[in-house]
């Protein structure tokens, strides 16, 4: 016959044993072998969540994570997304993601200068979004990095990047110097996507800006290559040299037929670009040309440029390009 202390002694281990089972269930290792990204659906309880985790792997049981969860997870709904889950994490771990909220976040990215049509091509082959889009309007786009979540629609994420660029050009005109030759937020946007697509560093923007001012200003045609390209391609390269016959083509875009602004932007321009046509350099440059070196050389007479056009065409031969 057992005494009662023996028996008393037995029930404290098997107490014991069975809390530290719960307790190493709880906060433990997981059996998660590599990350792994897991969807919540939107209305999903606590057990189909649990169900979900256990088929992709990240926990060993649904029902015990369920009676761990309900003993020591708090009060906090798990909530609707795609998570990261990291190799081997634990059931605590797992119920504090789902708890936070924090889902997956993915990333589009749209460059500086990159034509409405190339943002459609961005938008259409980022992997995880719904639905189509036309494309955009030109010069409707901020450049930046979007994130956006597993099954958002395109629609929606574009619909962020133009608020973005609304809510920037509304600050910059705001700001905007008496020295810019812009009479409207529209034309700002028009004459940055020319600046935009004519130089890559952003150092030179406020000074190619200012040589496209004073050129406007006189009366004297922009010239600008990229103005002549879009109508071809849409702002897609153009893959060869542009021909004499593009050159003299009156289409509303090419600043080679006709002085002024395009009818329309080029392109997507950036901050960058937007802020230098509304604060351009204090110049009267009104030539540039490239120095071989990724930059440009300005001048402000005709006869200053024509120099720098030999020398350029000298780094061109020494190069085999001529």
């Amino acid at each position: 016959m057992r005494r009662p202390g023996c028996l008393a002694l037995i029930a404290g281990l098997v107490i014991i044993v069975a809390g530290a089972w719960v307790l190493l269930g709880w906060s433990g290792s997981g059996p998660a072998a590599k990350p792994m990204n897991v969807e919540i659906a939107q209305g999903s309880s606590l057990a189909s969540a649990a169900e979900q985790l256990e088929k992709a792997g990240a926990i060993r049981s649904a029902s015990r994570f369920r009676l761990r969860a309900r003993l020591f997870g708090g009060s906090g709904s798990i909530k609707a997304g795609e998570f990261a889950i990291p190799a081997g994490a634990s059931e605590s771990t797992i119920l504090s993601i789902l708890q936070g909220g924090k889902a997956v976040q993915r990333l589009v990215v749209i460059p500086e200068g990159l034509p409405s049509v190339m943002v459609r091509d961005k938008l259409m082959t980022a992997p995880a979004l719904t639905g189509s889009v036309a494309v955009p309007a030109e010069g409707s786009v901020l450049p930046d990095g979007y994130s956006f979540e597993r099954d958002e629609t395109r629609a929606a994420v574009l619909a962020r990047m133009q608020a973005a660029m609304k809510r920037y050009v509304a600050q910059a005109w705001a700001k905007r110097r008496p020295t810019t030759v812009a009479k409207t937020p529209e034309q700002a946007v028009i004459l940055a996507s020319v600046v935009e697509k004519e130089t890559g560093k952003p150092s030179e923007r406020r000074m190619v800006a200012a040589v496209y001012s004073n050129r406007l200003r006189i009366g004297m045609p922009l010239q600008a290559d990229p103005t002549v390209i879009y109508p071809i391609t849409k702002g897609r390269p153009l893959g060869r040299r542009i021909r004499q016959s593009e050159l003299r083509a009156k289409n509303g875009y090419n600043t080679y037929a006709s002085p002024g602004l395009p009818v329309g932007p080029i392109a997507n321009p950036g901050r960058l670009s937007i802020d230098a046509v509304l604060d351009p350099a204090h110049t009267k440059a009104l030539y540039f040309v490239a120095d071989g070196t990724g930059g440009h050389v300005f001048a402000d007479t005709l006869a200053e440029h024509n120099a720098n056009v030999k020398k350029w065409y000298a780094i061109r031969r020494a190069r085999g390009e001529m």
